[in-house]
């Protein structure tokens, strides 16, 4: 499969499926396709006294959206490759994009679909550099896709659902290295994984049958890494009750059994007294065919969680819970509400046990079917937080998943926020959250490489976004964004990484005009900073 078929086959696929729908209701429909090609010339400066860099760009995309009553598709591509005059600047590809496909197959039978292309931190001890302008290490590029159906449906008094998705993840090996202190041992580098994930749950809701609501669950999911033949397989079941103690307010518990299994192979090791992992050309360790198959985790046990469900109004729901899971205290919730039709607050907190392809699979999952189109042409698209265009679906952010394409397996904990405000040609969003990963592997295996087994990191990330239409014709924008990474490896220091940028846009037709400026910088690792201001001109020619 191809970079461009891996994004985009999940999108055309549920469009495919959805024909005969989209046919039947074409006077309902609200459809967009915008493909465009772009030439731009951009000018980097190191701001500590280093070289002024120059390069051209050529790129194309589409920006496509279809919305009706049962078709609800959006998505929006970019292809990007630079031309350096002087080879100071590698010639180099960035892909980028976002896609969302729900589709009504039939009354209560839903198809889903999504994809993601964009840049990710590999080393979480190495540079951090917002803006991808100029030569940039520690990037590696990610494609991710997840397609799969969903039914909704009443047998009687009770609600019957169930949902399947299959989902891929495909990271390809960093540029230019990462950036990591000398002396300090490199990490593995992520390949490709595979996951299917399956649920269903009945139940009867409070007041039907019942004064409480009951709900019966379960759960499925296994994962296969290309990188040391990892493979994860994990299956719950649990019981849920809701009890409605006032208006809008109902306390709920639930109490489940669950069983967890993370293995992998070694990696091959080199001769000698100090033995390293064997990698291959990519930075990849390479596995040892003749090694035993090792346990990093087996979790074989009962869990429970209790809270409280607040929904005052149609507009606002909040949800919190604190219980036992993975042999520790665990805290969950959600809270949203809606504050207009384009506006709206969102925030989660989670923790489970993830790996890079399940969590970012399942991020882009959760993603709202309509979002903002990033207008930041100085910026790593789709690499922090994503807006939504509807006030009862404000966004999330990927900020904490993308902090590093990790290949060991770890308990995910953290929050996350948006909030966006939308009317009429303007538009307004803050994100921001906080990730921490505690890492699962073997105990040994690894000679004298990095073994990350119980090691944990954390990101503290935030964003701000603006943009106003001028007139009819022309927009003006700015963003600005901050990351601070604290690896919890021995000798690593935290990195924080910083941007901030402005570009306006101005339309004669078919053609538009792009003016953007910026800085971006980090600073942290072994005492070694960097600074740089970009400058962008572009044309665009839209079809």
């Amino acid at each position: 499969m191809t970079r461009l078929g891996l994004f985009t086959t999940a999108a055309i696929a549920a469009a495919t499926l959805a024909t005969p729908a989209w046919a039947q209701e074409r006077q309902q429909r609200r459809a967009s396709i915008q493909p465009y090609i772009e030439v731009g010339q951009v000018v980097t400066s190191d701001l500590d006294g280093g070289d002024v860099l120059t390069y051209s760009t050529v790129s194309g995309g589409i920006d496509a959206s279809i919305q009706s009553r049962r078709v609800q598709v959006q998505a929006s591509y970019r292809y990007e490759h630079r031309f350096s005059y002087d080879k100071k600047v590698g010639d180099d590809s960035i892909h980028s994009g976002l896609a969302t496909a729900r589709v009504v197959v039939a009354q209560g039978l839903t198809l889903e679909a999504g994809g993601i292309a964009t840049r990710a931190r590999s080393d979480i001890r190495g540079d951090a550099s917002i803006n991808p302008v100029g030569n940039v290490r520690n990037t590696s590029q990610v494609y991710s896709g997840y397609a799969g159906p969903s039914l909704s449906t009443h047998v009687g008094p009770m609600f019957v659902n169930g949902a399947y998705r299959f989902g891929y993840t495909k990271v390809e090996s960093p540029v230019g290295g990462t950036g990591i202190a000398p002396g300090q041992q490199p990490l593995d580098v992520y390949d490709s994984s595979t996951v299917h994930v399956a649920t269903a749950s009945v139940g009867v809701k409070s007041g039907t049958v019942l004064p409480i609501g009951l709900t019966a669950s379960g759960s499925y999911t296994r994962e296969n890494a290309g990188q040391l033949d990892q493979r994860y397989e994990g299956k719950f079941g649990r019981g849920d009750a809701v009890l409605p103690i006032g208006r809008g307010l109902a306390i709920a518990g639930g109490v489940g059994y669950e069983k967890i299994e993370i293995s992998q192979r070694d990696p091959l090791l080199t001769a000698g007294p100090n033995p390293v992992p064997v990698v291959d050309g990519a930075g990849r360790q390479v596995t040892d065919p003749n090694s035993p198959r090792r346990i990093a985790y087996d979790f074989d046990g009962i869990f429970w969680d209790a809270g409280v469900i607040w929904r005052p109004s149609r507009r606002t729901f909040l949800e919190a819970r604190v219980g036992k899971r993975y042999g520790s205290w665990s805290y969950t919730g959600s809270f949203s509400y809606q504050i207009g039709p384009s506006s709206g607050i969102q925030i989660g907190v989670y923790d489970s046990i993830e790996s890079f392809g399940r969590q970012i699979n399942g991020g882009v999952a959760s993603l709202p079917n309509g979002f903002l189109t990033n207008n930041d042409p100085l910026g790593n698209q789709n690499s922090s937080c994503v807006f939504g265009t509807a006030g009862n679906a404000a966004g999330s952010c990927m900020n904490g998943i993308l902090a590093s394409t990790t290949t060991g397996n770890y308990r995910a904990r953290g929050v996350t926020g948006v909030l966006v405000l939308g009317r009429g040609g303007t538009q307004f969003g803050i994100g921001g959250g906080y990730s921490r990963r505690t890492f699962i592997a073997p105990s040994t295996g690894f000679g004298n490489g990095v073994n990350i087994n119980g090691v944990t990191d954390e990101t503290f990330y935030g964003q701000i976004f603006a943009s106003q239409s001028v007139g009819r014709n022309a927009s003006l924008g700015g963003n600005a964004y901050v990351s601070y990474y604290d690896s919890g490896l021995a000798g690593a220091d935290g990195v924080m990484g910083w941007g901030a940028n402005a570009v306006y846009t101005q339309r004669f037709g078919p053609i538009g005009a792009t003016l953007a400026a910026g800085v971006s910088g980090f600073e942290g690792q072994n005492n070694e900073n960097a600074a740089s201001a970009q400058a962008l001109v572009g044309l665009r020619y839209g079809f």
